[in-house]
């Protein structure tokens, strides 16, 4: 069994005008949302032995925030294949090829790329939870998805279960 999270980058800033894209960090609801993640990941025993980040400044900060909570240091690699806004193809054929031997892994991408992904991967799971990621996938959302499969180079669409789909709003309590 293989395991796929899919973390999508926290809120980012827009706050520096002229900015590069790649260099824009995350605001201050974006750096509470990413902790929260990490919180729900530690406290739920989703922990990858792989991150697959993409080289965005406001994702390698959520993937920070998020893995101090945890209490493991699963290797990171950033690939630039995930800096894509596109379908999802390019995320599936970076899981094909980067994620090697590890069981777990989690991608920290951007939309709609991330979005795609998701649709394109799963097959079963909670009407639910699935209905939820169709209608939208906002920022710091995660998704859980488990694939019945020996290695990533067979990764297919249709071919995952949804297993769990938590956005910000489901696991931050208002003060």
């Amino acid at each position: 069994m293989l395991s796929l999270m899919l973390l999508r980058h926290a809120k980012s800033s827009w706050a520096e005008t002229g900015q590069a894209d790649l260099d824009r960090p995350l605001n201050e609801r974006g750096k509470h949302s990413a902790v929260a993640v990490g919180r729900y990941m530690a406290s739920n025993c989703l922990v990858p032995q792989l991150v697959l980040c993409s080289p965005a400044r406001r994702a390698r900060e959520t993937w920070t925030l998020a893995a101090g909570e945890l209490k493991a240091f699963p290797a990171v690699l950033v690939a630039a294949e995930i800096y894509n806004f596109g379908d999802g193809k390019a995320l599936m054929e970076c899981l094909r090829h980067k994620a090697g031997s590890a069981q777990s892994v989690l991608l920290v991408g951007h939309s709609p790329s991330i979005h795609g992904l998701a649709q394109n991967l799963i097959g079963t799971g909670s009407p639910k939870l699935r209905k939820q990621l169709e209608e939208k996938y906002p920022t710091a959302a995660l998704a859980v998805i488990s694939f019945d499969l020996a290695n990533w180079g067979t990764l297919a669409a249709g071919s995952g279960t949804l297993l769990r789909f938590v956005r910000p709003r489901d696991i931050i309590e208002d003060d």
